[in-house]
């Protein structure tokens, strides 16, 4: 096989192979997470204001009590803006505010136990002094920020539904890792430089299939 054949033959593996991971990389970026950067003080101190986040998409019913979620509601929250909150109820939950109420010891309280959250600011579990005693809907969320005394949550809308929201609002799954996006992310750039390989080689094989004929054309024709 010649130089120019198997040039030839890069190119068509190289490139379709690169331009398949870069779309499959890009779809799968897209359709299986969110990237966005935190706007409001409501969730600290767990994420402060400018902090980029990444939320894996899930459905409302795959979420568990403890998750930060992302979850539209525009009813409540106009612009079609994304909004940032920990679940602290789930379908058929008994939430209730508070336990030792205005004390240091003041707890929300989850089918009757003291619910432990170390994540909110300055460890006040209330701070507005809105007693409330929700039993949440199935296929619906209770939701508050973590800093619970500058937070617009589920606490300020008790007329719908206790406040709680339906699972079918969830974007995504705040998570830790950004490991995935950043593989992904490496995959669509690798993809990129396979597809412009199988580009260079294309070019190259196309000259060289050139270069003998121009020659020829040169040649004495008599000699």
């Amino acid at each position: 096989m010649g130089q120019a054949r198997r040039l030839r033959v890069t190119a068509w593996v190289l490139g379709p192979l690169g331009l398949l991971l870069v779309i499959a990389s890009v779809l799968w970026l897209r359709t299986g997470y969110v990237l966005s950067t935190v706007s409001s003080e409501s969730m600290t101190p767990t994420y402060a204001v400018g902090d980029r986040i990444v939320a894996e998409r899930v459905g409302g019913d795959e979420v568990r009590r403890g998750d930060v979620v992302l979850y539209t509601a525009p009813e409540r929250y106009p612009g079609g803006v994304s909004v940032m909150q920990r679940v602290i109820g789930v379908g058929g939950d008994h939430v209730v505010c508070c336990e030792d109420a205005g004390t240091a010891r003041e707890r929300i309280t989850v089918n009757g136990k003291s619910l432990s959250e170390s994540y909110v600011q300055d460890g006040i579990a209330d701070g507005m002094r809105r007693p409330y005693d929700v039993k949440v809907p199935e296929g619906r969320l209770f939701l508050l920020g973590d800093h619970r005394v500058n937070s617009l949550d589920s606490r300020f809308f008790a007329e719908d539904h206790g406040g709680t929201v339906p699972t079918g609002a969830v974007v995504g799954r705040v998570t830790d890792s950004s490991a995935m996006p950043l593989l992904l992310g490496g995959a669509a750039l690798l993809g990129l430089l396979l597809a412009l390989a199988g580009v260079v080689c294309g070019v190259v094989a196309r000259n060289m299939r050139r270069r003998p004929a121009a020659q020829l054309a040169l040649w004495p024709q008599h000699l």
